[in-house]
């Protein structure tokens, strides 16, 4: 059994490694040693825990540890680069079941520790977090009570949203904005119930008030995620990851665990933060997004004029052949096609032809933040070709073919052009200005979000249907 202080120590080094990780995430270059900085660090953290004073129980806890890490290695190998977004929404939701979990236990052991006290019992026998309560004052233990209502709150939330989350990510939840009658009056009506329960169970009330309080966040959660469309779904997982974060927070401020305090706080922060990001990405108000769905019309939308004009590969290849400057636009579609390795194949395939080719990424392409940039890393793109928005949009006007790979929403020029449409306002990649734009989509339908294209319309767009990976490698033989 180690001291506190040679845990404490290990605490600020993990501490110190969790925010290494997540400096050098911000940079392709550094992000693998990142990831390594995060797996010493959590491995730290969890050892040095487990053999931290006054822990026991180790006949479960090493049997759980066991499985817990089996199952993470047979999802680490099993799950596709497509499916990763839902997987992130489903981790999210362990968080949030355990928050509620340690909340619960927490408040029973409270309540053990003050019954034991009362009938006048020694309090000597009692060990790890039951020996940390037998010692706090009746300040110390409100204050407990209130991080208990808190953990529970914010981690009943963080589940059920998370769950919702992932059954639209997984397609297996209809993707649409969906709410009860009533809408967002049955949210609030809920939020208000949670509070005078929390003012209940802090003058003293029984356990009963925090099981209905967890079973209305419960219902917040859901109900909160499930009115939120699709196309909101990169903020949705972003902000989940805040919510995740703060919920381990409240459950470090229970356990008294600095490192809990900390590692929460840096993954709440880091979510709000990037919540904030893809909300400027998408023109969209934060609340407007939490509180119900993707957009919102302001009347008709225009009508789109012209038909969609398909080309073979033969002919994109043509284009290609007489193109100086390519640009290449990926989105979820070529996630799903599997098609980031025969990208990098035509990619260097037009570089060694001494042609321009440069990625631009919109900051929610996908459904995760940081999606494409994963898989064209994946697939060995180098890395100074790949640019954001910001850094590309102005140099479409001076491209001769752009190729756009399974995106929609984040190339439709209805943003700019519909002031009715749904994404009036969002910054998108203005792919319509190059002499040439290819897009390549397994067919003729809207996107995730089903938004109609204006983009496929236009005199200087033609349609490259079918499989990404197969349109990708098809091109490569009549390449010069």
């Amino acid at each position: 059994m180690l001291s506190q202080g040679f845990v404490s120590a290990a605490s600020i080094a993990a501490s110190v490694l969790f925010i290494l990780s997540l400096g050098g995430l911000s940079n392709q270059e550094k992000a693998k040693r990142a990831v390594w900085y995060g797996i010493v660090g959590m491995a730290v953290a969890v050892v040095f825990t487990a053999l931290g004073p006054g822990i026991g129980g180790y006949a479960w806890m090493i049997p759980m540890m066991a499985i817990g890490a089996g199952i993470g290695i047979y999802l680490a190998k099993k799950v596709a680069m497509t499916e990763m977004p839902q997987l992130v929404a489903a981790l999210h939701s362990f968080v949030g079941l355990a928050a509620v979990f340690v909340g619960f236990n927490a408040d029973l052991e409270r309540r053990r520790v003050m019954a034991t006290q009362l009938a006048g019992r020694g309090s000597e026998h009692f060990s790890a977090f039951a020996a940390l309560v037998a010692e706090k004052t009746p300040a110390e233990l409100t204050f407990l009570q209130v991080e208990v209502v808190l953990g529970v709150f914010i981690g009943a939330v963080t589940f059920t949203g998370s769950v919702i989350a992932f059954g639209k990510l997984a397609g297996k939840v209809d993707g649409k904005s969906r709410q009860l009658p009533g809408g967002h009056a049955l949210n609030a009506g809920a939020a208000v119930l949670c509070l005078l329960l929390a003012i209940l169970y802090l003058n003293g009330a029984g356990f009963w008030t925090l099981l209905l309080l967890a079973l209305l966040a419960f219902f917040i959660g859901y109900h909160l995620i499930m009115g939120i469309g699709g196309a909101d779904m990169p903020v949705v997982v972003s902000m989940l990851n805040s919510y995740s974060g703060w919920a381990a927070a409240a459950i470090g401020f229970t356990l008294s665990n600095d490192l809990l305090i900390a590692t929460g706080a840096l993954v709440g922060s880091s979510g709000a933060i990037l919540s904030y990001i893809m909300c400027k990405a998408m023109n969209r108000n934060f609340i407007n997004v939490i509180l119900g769905g993707f957009g919102g019309s302001q009347g008709p939308a225009s009508e789109i004029e012209g038909e969609q004009v398909a080309i073979d590969a033969a002919g994109v290849a043509n284009a290609l052949n007489d193109a100086d400057s390519v640009i290449i636009v990926p989105g979820y579609g070529m996630a799903v096609a599997q098609a980031q390795n025969a990208v990098s194949d035509l990619t260097r395939k037009l570089r060694a032809a001494g042609k321009t080719v440069r990625f631009g990424i919109h900051p929610v392409a996908g459904r995760l933040p940081g999606h494409m940039n994963v898989l064209l890393a994946e697939a060995k793109v180098p890395y100074d070709i790949v640019l954001e928005m910001d850094e590309i949009n102005d140099d479409f006007a001076n491209t001769d073919v752009v190729i756009v790979i399974g995106s929609n929403d984040i190339v439709n020029p209805a943003a700019e052009e519909d002031p009715n449409s749904p994404i009036a306002g969002m910054p998108v990649l203005k792919v319509w200005e190059a002499k040439q734009v290819v897009v390549c989509k397994r067919g003729q339908g809207t996107g995730y979000s089903g938004i109609e294209n204006p983009l496929f319309y236009k005199e200087n767009t033609r349609m490259l249907y079918g499989d990404a990976r197969a349109s990708m490698e098809a091109l490569l033989p009549s390449l010069d």
